[in-house]
């Protein structure tokens, strides 16, 4: 079994199509499906199924998959290793972040990366926190920016608080708060929301606070994104609540001070037991420690972000909690 048969199962699993994998991988498609037909007579078991339409993995593929990417990553990280060793970084450097960071400049840090470091490949996705967390501890991402309620800790991982911050509210120009300087959760609640999906860990932060006042609220418009946010509300089809630090990004809309502003922090966070070369020299760039400077909590029983009234369930996020307080949202 060689590295590069993983590869071209890989890249046929990622594409769907021997075609496309070999382009992917800059050989022939002759090469390719000869490499793959060698690995599935080791192994006994065919690893895709084929038909003129399509190709799938079967159940032995399904099996397969993951382990074969664990190997491909582990030699990366060999290779980085050794080369660290001699005095270079290399390899990649894989970074997820959520679409309201505003603690670090990330793509500034980025390019200061990339110019010291030329040779690692930079990957970059954005999610939500809860998501990313599970990509650090499954060595997916090598490093990731974080937004949660002040009343969680990310688990699992090395983490560094980048931050805090608090949320304001924003209205369309022409909507009755518009005139006004400040607004309190009460007034807001009376009020259509947009707001990112239920459970994630930016909307718990919001849900929290009204819970924690006895308020409900109607979020009526559910997005992924940020940057449609300022299209809806400026539309005057509903409110909005961002981070203090990310709302001035947006134009078209008034933002307002909450009173009674729930907080959350930023963390950057990366892997407790396998922190890559690149994953290092990009934390040194951003001139955050070695070691993590926050602790998760040791009292109580590690578990995930306690539920919200109304959040659906299953799907809060990996981090542990404390206890809530009136005003808390990440």
């Amino acid at each position: 079994m060689e590295l590069q048969q993983m590869r071209y199962v890989v890249a046929v699993a990622e594409t769907n199509s021997f075609t496309r994998a070999a382009e992917r991988c800059l050989v022939v498609q002759s090469a390719l499906s000869h490499q793959i037909a060698r690995l599935e007579r080791e192994l006994g078991a065919r690893l895709f199924a084929r038909t003129s339409r399509r190709v799938q993995l079967t159940a032995a593929g399904e099996a397969f998959l993951p382990a074969a990417r664990q190997c491909l990553d582990a030699a990366e990280r060999a290779a980085a290793e050794v080369a660290a060793a001699v005095g270079e970084v290399r390899g990649r450097l894989a970074v997820g972040l959520i679409p309201t960071v505003s603690a670090a400049d990330i793509p500034d840090a980025l390019g200061d990366f990339r110019r010291r470091y030329p040779q690692v490949r930079i990957s970059l996705r954005v999610g939500a926190s809860d998501d990313l967390l599970d990509q650090v501890r499954d060595g997916t991402l090598d490093v990731a920016f974080l937004g949660l309620p002040t009343t969680a800790h990310p688990q699992g991982v090395a983490a560094h608080e980048l931050g805090r911050d608090h949320l304001v509210a924003m209205v369309s120009p022409d909507h009755p708060l518009a005139g006004a300087s400040t607004v309190d959760l009460h007034r807001l609640s009376a009020e259509v929301f947009v707001d990112l999906p239920a459970g994630t860990a930016g909307r718990i932060q919001s849900d929290q606070a009204f819970a924690a006042a006895g308020l409900t609220r109607d979020v009526a418009f559910e997005i992924t994104t940020t940057d449609f946010i300022p299209r809806l509300v400026g539309r005057g089809l509903c409110v909005a609540m961002l981070p203090a630090a990310y709302a001035p990004r947006f134009a078209g809309v008034v933002t307002l001070e909450i009173v009674d502003a729930p907080a959350r922090v930023e963390y950057v966070v990366w892997s407790r037991f396998a922190r890559t070369p690149a994953a290092s020299a990009f934390l040194g760039v951003l001139g955050i420690p070695g070691e993590p400077t926050t602790r998760e909590p040791t009292a109580g029983k590690p578990g995930r972000t306690p539920p919200i009234p109304g959040a659906a369930s299953g799907a809060a996020g990996s981090v542990s909690a404390a206890t809530t307080t009136p005003g808390d949202r990440s």
